[in-house]
């Protein structure tokens, strides 16, 4: 008999979305899809975990398996900043000052700050399904978690301060054999009148399922390849990031 696991589900959807790709001078890109960096940067805002608590920010990437489901990829964006910031010189002089990292206030305080241009990418209109599973470590349940997303303790966004969620995140606690059949089963309350999945997928595009641990029997779904992803979160304050891998396919 095929063991039962619980899986948290949820839904998340914004009018804009941007998952930060590796950032390279003045371009900030997104990923296709969410990271698992940003999604337990969610989780960790919902219960009330600071940025700078190395130890549970930690626990959390650890504890937990994650995947996500696009179902719809929505149309990609690209907006136009123009961004102060410190000079080269004032930088060297406030590292040398002080060993803590270089924050965003700490940069605006010099004189005379210099403007650079940014181009920053968003995703509009796209709908994913993320689940999470407990491992060995997890230092939370899945209930507790799902509770915390239903009343966060902190504003929660997509990836960006300017990208909150347009919908209710809708989480739920199922159990089930495999992965695939927690999707199937999970059903977020629809809005009247409103397919969301059909309305926002108009082109009919594939849907694409990324997951990591061995969550997916192979008789179910075949995965096309295996991708290596740097969001694995490291140390939050420094911005640092691990690899890691997860199976893909397409579901239709």
């Amino acid at each position: 008999m095929t063991p039962v696991r619980e899986f948290l589900l949820f839904q998340l959807y914004g009018a804009l979305a941007s998952w930060g790709e590796i950032a390279v001078g003045e371009r900030r890109g997104s990923w296709s899809r969410p990271s698992k960096s940003a999604v337990i940067g969610l989780v960790a805002a919902a219960l009330g975990i600071e940025r700078n608590d190395g130890e549970r920010q930690g626990a959390l990437a650890a504890g937990y398996g994650f995947a996500v489901r696009v179902d719809s990829p929505g149309v990609p964006l690209r907006d136009y900043h123009t961004v102060q910031t410190a000079r080269e010189v004032d930088i060297r002089k406030l590292r040398n000052e002080d060993a803590r990292p270089l924050t965003r206030k700490r940069e605006l305080s010099v004189d005379n700050p210099m403007t650079i241009l940014s181009q920053r990418e968003y995703y509009a209109d796209a709908l994913y399904t993320v689940a999470l599973w407990a491992r060995t470590s997890a230092p939370v349940t899945l209930s507790d978690l799902r509770d915390a997303l239903r009343r966060p303790r902190f504003v929660l966004y997509l990836g960006r301060k300017s990208c909150p969620p347009s919908l209710p995140l809708a989480p739920e606690v199922i159990a089930a054999e495999h992965l695939l059949a927690a999707l199937t089963t999970y059903r977020p309350p629809a809005l009247p009148d409103v397919d969301l999945v059909r309305t926002l997928n108009r082109r009919r595009h594939p849907v694409l399922l990324a997951w990591e641990d061995a969550v997916v029997p192979e008789e179910v779904v075949k995965s096309l390849h295996v991708e290596r992803r740097r969001d694995q979160p490291g140390d939050r304050q420094r911005w640092h990031f691990a690899e890691r891998e997860e199976q893909v396919a397409i579901l239709r």
